[in-house]
């Protein structure tokens, strides 16, 4: 999926395509040994067959800025990315749901969810779980629903 330039035109600051096998297993690594209470990385599947559909995700996100590494910002993200066989048919916006309420049952009082401002299918998912625009500017729209 993440070899896919349609899943990938939207996703970092500069999108790219995985170009091998090696990179995708270093993704997997690193995301396995991230451990944390509330967010984490999940495998989205479709509960009448084993294949996956795509993967959600809810970690806190860095403020913007010129030097590295960035801080934090303090806002913890929802996002989601999957196969394009599997856009449109409410996938992303049933397991987005289930991620928001697991936050918010774990103490979260604000998510947010950054995309695109051309991201108007990602954008359709946040209005549908319950988020609104706070604000928009540069590359980003930002996203936010409060407990």
């Amino acid at each position: 999926m993440y070899s896919r330039w349609d899943v990938q035109s939207f996703i970092g600051r500069v999108p790219r395509v995985m170009e091998s096998r090696s990179e995708s297993a270093a993704l997997i690594e690193r995301l396995r040994s991230q451990e944390h209470p509330v967010h984490g990385f999940w495998a989205v599947g479709r509960k009448d067959t084993d294949g996956l559909v795509g993967t959600i995700l809810l970690k806190s996100i860095p403020a913007s800025g010129k030097t590295s590494p960035l801080q934090p910002s303090g806002d913890i993200e929802i996002g989601w990315h999957f196969h394009p066989d599997f856009w449109g048919v409410g996938y992303a916006s049933e397991a987005a749901a289930v991620v928001l309420d697991h936050a918010f049952t774990c103490g979260l009082n604000k998510v947010v969810a950054v995309t695109s401002p051309e991201n108007y299918t990602s954008q359709k998912v946040c209005t549908r779980i319950g988020l609104t625009h706070r604000r928009e500017g540069g590359n980003n729209a930002v996203l936010q629903r409060n407990l």
